[in-house]
């Protein structure tokens, strides 16, 4: 049995890893998208990958309440995010967002009755530390910006930490329903991207102007739908169904490491010294943070 818990964490292990790279290339893939309007690209990715996953429409039949959580989670998450880069400077906001891992580790407990160490919060804080390094390129990001208007600002960051909220506890929830027995298959992902997809679009129209795709557009949405937004979502959902929220929340730090090197090929000057301090701090801190969730 020992041995059988031990491949069950590898696989989570392997699928949050998985996801974690995925979401890596979403910077780099938004860049090359730059042009298209964010609920339009939001929307339009979660639409095609629920009409890829209609294969499995057979598992789509899940209590309402697994429906409400999957598009509170991927709608919700987007939705907040966005309005948050719209009135918040990006950095700083984009750092406060990146609060829903540590978020994850902090509410284990709350939410699947998981013990919490302090070797999980040092190892989560750690994780947190690198990635203010990383985002910032070795600065931290001001949050003080006179270009924004202090009180719209404010209103951005709170907006920027409820998507963080809303992601942790989506991915939280997730994992409570199933040990209550409410279980549901990755599969239904497929699902909540579909509905998620369509309220998107629904933004786009009301929030903003009207884009035509190009033909140079098409390849890199093809690719951000059948990566970061959509086989990462499902291997997200896979890992922490098998894995344990608190490791799997510090590993998430890897995210914003592998995506500011993967923007470094196009900007050179992004690799240097903050690259290797923020490997060490995401790095160590998600050893820490594995160790003591094996134990």
């Amino acid at each position: 049995m020992p041995n059988g818990d031990a491949r069950v964490r590898r696989i989570a292990m392997s699928c949050a890893l998985a996801a974690i790279a995925l979401w890596g290339g979403l910077a780099w893939l938004g860049v090359r998208l730059a042009a298209v309007p964010p609920f339009l690209l939001v929307g339009s990715a979660l639409t095609i990958v629920g009409f890829l996953a209609l294969p499995t429409i057979g598992q789509w039949r899940v209590r309402p309440i697994v429906i409400a959580l999957g598009v509170y989670g991927l709608f919700g998450f987007h939705f907040f995010l966005f309005i948050a880069l719209r009135l918040a400077p990006p950095l700083p906001a984009n750092l406060v967002n990146y609060l829903w891992p540590l978020f994850i580790v902090l509410f284990a407990p709350l939410f699947v009755g998981a013990r919490l160490t302090r070797w999980h919060v040092a190892g989560a804080v750690l994780g947190f530390a690198g990635a203010v390094v990383a985002i910032g390129n070795g600065r931290v990001p001001s949050f003080g910006s006179a270009s924004a208007d202090g009180a719209r600002a404010a209103w951005g960051y709170a907006a920027a930490l409820t998507s963080a909220f809303i992601w942790a506890t989506y991915s939280l929830m997730g994992q409570r329903l199933r040990r209550q027995g409410i279980a549901f298959p990755t599969a239904a992902i497929g699902a909540f991207c579909l509905v998620s997809g369509l309220l998107a679009l629904a933004c786009h129209a009301a929030l903003e102007p009207a884009y035509a795709f190009t033909a140079n557009d098409a390849l890199p949405l093809a690719v951000l739908a059948i990566g970061p937004m959509g086989a990462a979502f499902f291997l997200w959902d896979a890992a922490l169904a098998r894995g344990d929220a608190r490791t799997i929340g510090t590993l998430a730090y890897l995210t914003p490491l592998v995506s500011t090197i993967l923007l470094g090929l196009d900007d050179p000057s992004r690799f240097g010294w903050p690259i290797v301090v923020a490997l060490v701090l995401v790095v160590g801190g998600a050893v820490i943070g594995t160790r003591a969730g094996a134990r």
